[in-house]
């Protein structure tokens, strides 16, 4: 065979690992919210579910952003950007290397901890959640309303009782009061 030859039975062949590469790409930004890099919930909820089977002193969080719609509404959605990256950035880092955070949807917030110990605290993270917020000259005020579910607490350790028992601690604190609820 000449080099010509096997130029052309290989075109085909690189074409098809350059059309592979991209979709594994297109996949894993899939899996990554393009404005805060956090996992989005279809990328979380697998390793979520695996974390939470196998560490018994898992947390899991949902975190909503309260009054959202008014910064977006009063200073643009580019305000609205810089609040909800600087919410992603603030619930990794209280994660730290023993967890991981996703953004769902909107202003709502997801995270599983293995070992919440290592944490600074639920009351820590709340303190966090609520720092305002500095875009382009303007102080923009943050509260966000935080859930919690520990793994001990459910029968069996799955991931949408979790999130259920995450969601309605996170509406009991939105009408009690989120400050007070810091257990």
């Amino acid at each position: 065979m000449d080099t010509q030859t096997i130029a052309a039975a290989g075109l085909p062949a690189l074409g098809w690992a350059l059309h592979g590469g991209l979709l594994l790409r297109r996949l894993a930004t899939a899996r990554r919210d393009p404005l805060t890099g956090l996992h989005t919930r279809a990328g979380w909820t697998a390793r979520a579910e695996h974390l939470l089977s196998k560490h018994p002193g898992a947390l899991v969080l949902l975190v909503d952003l309260d009054d959202f719609k008014a910064i977006n509404d009063t200073h643009g959605h580019a305000a609205g950007d810089a609040v909800l990256t600087a919410t992603a950035q603030r619930l990794t880092t209280w994660c730290g290397r023993h967890g991981i955070a996703a953004r769902l949807g909107g202003d709502e917030f997801a995270a599983i901890v293995t070992d919440p110990d290592r944490t600074a605290g639920l009351f820590a993270l709340r303190l966090a959640l609520d720092e305002p917020v500095t875009h382009d000259g303007h102080v923009l005020p943050v509260s966000a309303s935080v859930g919690h579910c520990h793994r001990d607490q459910l029968l069996v350790p799955v991931l949408t009782d979790a999130l259920s028992a995450a969601d309605s601690s996170m509406y009991a604190a939105k009408g009690h009061g989120r400050r007070n609820n810091t257990h």
